[in-house]
């Protein structure tokens, strides 16, 4: 199907939708005339609908299948392929359902007959309420045109079964469930520490679209062009108006934001489905939906969040053109205040007055969204990942947002309200035994100098050096500024940024890690930024070093900028995700290729350069003796490391907790990496969380590592531990404790540091 049929097609099926809503049929009748009229329309030979009820996506309608199965089959949320799409609120188009492994057979359906599916969620208030879906006998893909009419359509469909009262209101997508009024605790991902106090104000009302077909589209269109006016309006002012005192990450953030604001891509889509019949609130929810739809199929948070600051203003540009412009912001807070949020872009929390919004809690968020970034600037804790947040949290109730431990409490008791007053005295003690401790050197009791560097990314994360008094950067990861932009960066722009760092560094060393991405960390402006077709296991696909030697334009550029930017210092460059000692040598060549070349022009280049390599393929430690000769220094990095050797993905919250970094196969591997890299008289050092973290951070130490490159708040405990720990005592220790079969090492190292008083905070 052509896009202009697609267009057609879908603006046929919004007209004769819009009689059926409009008659005075009863429910089961309009539905039985929808699924007809979208299998006409479509040409296809199936078209049913999936309502959910009682928790149960049930068949309410169909052409097709057997019509006794209306009303008949029943599949629970997950069940099947219409469960999956109802349960994940994504699409799915398959040219043979069965080989789907969620595939579900009913009988009774007489569906074995047909090959080819298309599904898509029925969303109202962001939430999956039933599936559309249809089916070919023929074994083919539906088109893309085809699923988005199918999509378009299904919004139409949830006003109408909305209005047929079809949706239980006190089930997904109601919004009248039960709050609970006692004390409760909940929990999220700590994205800018601190504590905080204040009432619970929501970011803004939910909008109801209420009219989703169009009378004129033409009206329609003029309604998103003026909208789009004012929108940009608004964000010209707030980013002239920002100040935070100083210059900083957050200041790209805002530029790039105000780009997306003007993308022609955008606009041309929300057009698109004026084009197809919607209103313009529809259409850009329309947009919209398909937005969260993407970001749920993006494995890497960075990329996730790009789309973030899109939905943002996509929430603005729908606010303008309904008329209902209240936000928590234009009408003011009256208090002390934590704000709510499904999530926020950074535009829209500079609309807060800042003396009276003093945290932020969001249902989704991460560690690198660009809120973040500008939270941080701002000074505003903000705890992410919450959830049950509209069911737990009235507006007015009293918080207590612990960004240390990842909690907010919803109206405390007198008794919560002074253990939190209590911790944070306890808090801001401990901070100041810290601070204390800054310009003291990292040295256990009997004299082991350790190495405490941070890890940054961002220009503003150098500020972390002076606060936390850390040695250096152990790892600088560069990709950021590749997944932050809407372009390839420019040579000029990555060696300003990279010159930045050093400068800010001083003498402190910077290990700068050549861009990370490919796989799941896919830039679109890199032809997808993916291999050719998408991988199943992004993680440990075509990325980082693999992707850099294959694209070595880009590698060359980053190599240029880097010597560049460190002329006349010594540079440390750090290869990802080497797995065998030749990507190694090919990457090392590379850049001094390009040494050369500036040499060769009378430009300055570093006085020195130390290559280095990552450990976190398992695979490079059975190369060890011909890869360690031509080392400067050798880092492991445990995150990766660990995912790999278990064959257990990280982000699997059944799996998060089923590997301890202080089990003997973690311990056993990385002692014998350590006794290799000493015996070669490498460096060797640990970069990730688990050098992070007191007691593995002193286990660490006691397999003989030296340089621990941890997140800035780490450094503080680590060095507490440190400074208490008899580091020959350890060491002496942990080889009887490597021949022991645990599970863990936990408990023995935790009652031996105990034991010997040692600081585990």
């Amino acid at each position: 199907m052509a896009p202009a049929t697609a267009t057609s097609a879908a603006r046929e099926i919004l007209t004769r939708l819009h009689d059926v809503m409009a008659s005075r049929s009863a429910a089961q009748a309009k539905l039985n005339q929808v699924v007809q009229i979208i299998g006409e329309a479509l040409h296809t030979e199936v078209c049913s609908i999936y309502l959910l009820r009682d928790g149960v996506l049930e068949l309410f309608a169909t052409r097709g299948l057997k019509q006794e199965a209306v009303h008949v089959t029943k599949l629970a949320l997950g069940e099947g392929l219409v469960g999956t799409i109802a349960e994940d609120v994504e699409t799915l188009n398959l040219e043979e359902a069965t080989s789907h492994p969620d595939f579900a057979y009913k009988p009774e359906t007489g569906e074995d007959l047909f090959h080819s599916f298309a599904g898509v969620p029925i969303v109202r208030r962001q939430e999956a309420v039933g599936v559309l879906a249809v089916q070919h006998s023929d074994t083919r893909k539906f088109d893309d045109v085809e699923v988005e009419a199918l999509q378009t359509v299904a919004m139409v469909l949830a006003e109408l079964i909305a209005g047929a009262g079809l949706i239980d209101e006190s089930g997904p997508g109601g919004g009248k469930s039960q709050r609970d009024t006692g004390p409760v605790r909940l929990t999220g991902l700590k994205l800018v520490e601190g504590m905080a106090r204040g009432q619970a104000v929501y970011h803004q009302p939910r909008i109801e679209i209420e009219h989703t077909v169009a009378e004129d589209i033409e009206v329609e269109r003029h309604r998103v062009i003026s909208a789009f006016a004012k929108m940009r309006d608004q964000i010209e002012r707030m980013t002239r108006e920002a100040d935070f005192g100083g210059a900083g990450e957050h200041q790209d953030v805002l530029a790039m934001y105000k780009m997306f604001a003007y993308d022609e891509g955008w606009i041309r889509r929300i057009n698109e489905a004026i084009d197809s019949g919607l209103t313009a609130e529809a259409a850009i929810e329309r947009v919209q939906q398909r937005t969260r739809m993407r970001m749920r199929e993006i494995g890497d948070p960075l990329l996730a969040d790009r789309m973030h600051d899109l939905e943002d203003l996509s929430n603005r540009l729908l606010r303008i053109v309904s008329g209902q412009l209240g936000t928590a912001a234009q009408m003011g807070l009256r208090q002390d205040t934590i704000l709510i949020a499904r999530n926020l872009g950074p535009a829209e929390l500079l609309e807060y007055d800042r003396r009276r919004l003093k945290g932020v809690v969001l249902e989704e968020g991460s560690l690198t969204a660009h809120v973040t970034i500008v939270a941080r600037a701002m000074g505003v804790p903000v705890l992410g990942r919450v959830k049950d947040v509209r069911r737990t949290i009235g507006d007015g109730d009293a918080l207590l947002l612990d960004g240390s431990t990842g909690n907010v409490i919803v109206r405390p008791t007198p008794t919560m309200d002074e253990a939190f007053d209590a911790k944070l005295i306890v808090t801001q003690r401990r901070r100041a035994e810290f601070a204390a401790m800054r310009d003291l050197p990292a040295v256990t009791k009997d004299g082991v100098r350790i190495e405490l560097m941070v890890n940054a990314g961002l220009r503003d994360d150098m500020a972390a050096l002076d606060v936390t008094g850390a040695d250096g950067v152990g790892l600088f990861r560069t990709e950021f500024q590749f997944l932050v932009s809407a372009t390839l960066p420019a040579r000029e722009r990555q060696q300003r940024l990279y010159r930045e760092v050093l400068d800010a560094a001083g003498d402190r060393p910077v290990i700068f890690r050549t861009v990370d991405i490919g796989g799941d960390k896919a830039l679109p402006y890199l032809n997808g930024g993916r291999a050719d077709e998408d991988e199943e296991n992004p993680a440990l696909g075509w990325r980082a070093i693999r992707l850099g030697l294959e694209r070595d334009g880009l590698m060359k550029v980053q190599a240029r900028a880097l010597l560049e930017a460190a002329a006349g210092r010594t540079l440390n460059v750090m290869f990802p995700m080497v797995s065998e000692p030749w990507e190694f040598e090919e990457a090392r060549t590379l850049f001094e290729a390009q040494r050369k070349w500036i040499h060769g022009r009378n430009r300055p280049t570093p006085i020195h350069v130390r290559y280095g390599t990552m450990l976190e393929v398992p695979a490079l430690a059975e190369s060890l003796d011909m890869i360690l000769p031509q080392l400067d220094f050798l880092s492991i990095g445990t995150n990766d490391l660990t995912q790999f050797l278990f064959a257990a993905d990280r982000a699997n919250p059944k799996l998060a907790e089923r590997y301890d970094w202080l089990s003997p196969a973690i311990l056993r591997f990385v002692n014998r990496v350590v006794r290799q890299s000493l015996d070669q008289r490498v460096p060797v050092g640990v970069c990730g969380e688990m050098g992070g973290r007191a007691l593995e951070a002193m286990a660490l130490i006691g397999l003989g590592i030296d340089r621990l490159s941890i997140t800035p708040a780490a450094i503080g405990p680590v060095k507490a531990m440190i400074r208490s720990l008899d580091a020959g005592a350890l060491r002496a220790l942990m080889p009887d404790l490597l021949t022991r079969p645990l599970r863990s090492m936990r408990d023995d190292l935790t009652a031996w540091a105990a034991q010997e008083g040692v600081a585990i905070i």
